[in-house]
């Protein structure tokens, strides 16, 4: 923009600012939330925990099944290539529309992802939602994860968002013994490896 204002080259540009006056370019880092001492505490305590849990049962990291939420777009390109077109000063400046957005939900442990489902448009994500999906979620295991299939035998962990903590939602993990792991305030979801 500098350079197009003053009718001289991006170098020239480049030069005066880097090499004149020793800027640089930085981008921020964007940090969610600032954990008070006590979040710190109980963060590295549930890390002990976790620690001291995969020591004494070899096979529990990979007996964890993760579940995360994330937006993307309904056709999202792999490159801005496709949008780039070739224009003229006195040409109109370009639009780029905003494309739709939907959320993925995603189960997923050490061997990979075991399901996932689009939200779809106009839904909203209640705690019947969430036990529907649960309840999807628990037959694709039987399925696909027979080591899963007994009682007790796999962990979820999932965000502490109201959903999660529906009644019907606790009942249904409670019914089906699925131990569900602490999730600390404010922690983004732990991926879990594992060494085989």
């Amino acid at each position: 923009m500098t350079a197009y204002e003053f009718g001289v080259n991006i170098e020239t540009i480049r030069q005066i600012l880097v090499e004149d006056l020793g800027n640089r370019k930085v981008a921020s880092r964007c940090v969610p939330h600032v954990l008070s001492n006590d979040q710190r505490h109980e963060r590295v305590q549930y890390a002990k925990d976790i620690i001291k849990t995969a020591r004494r049962n070899k096979n529990f990291l990979n007996s964890i099944v993760a579940e995360v939420e994330t937006w993307r777009f309904r056709n999202d390109p792999t490159t801005k290539r496709p949008c780039a077109e070739w224009k003229s000063h006195a040409s109109p400046k370009g639009n780029k529309v905003r494309l739709p957005m939907t959320m993925l939900v995603c189960f997923y442990d050490s061997k990979g992802i075991i399901h996932h489902e689009f939200v779809h448009e106009g839904q909203t994500v209640t705690g019947s939602f969430y036990l529907s999906v649960l309840e999807r979620l628990w037959k694709r295991n039987r399925r696909v994860r027979l080591e899963y299939s007994a009682p007790g035998r796999w962990f979820l962990l999932h965000d502490n968002a109201p959903v999660r903590r529906a009644v019907a939602v606790q009942e249904f993990l409670g019914r089906n013994q699925v131990c569900v792991l602490h999730h600390p305030p404010y922690s983004p979801v732990i991926i879990f490896c594992s060494q085989n």
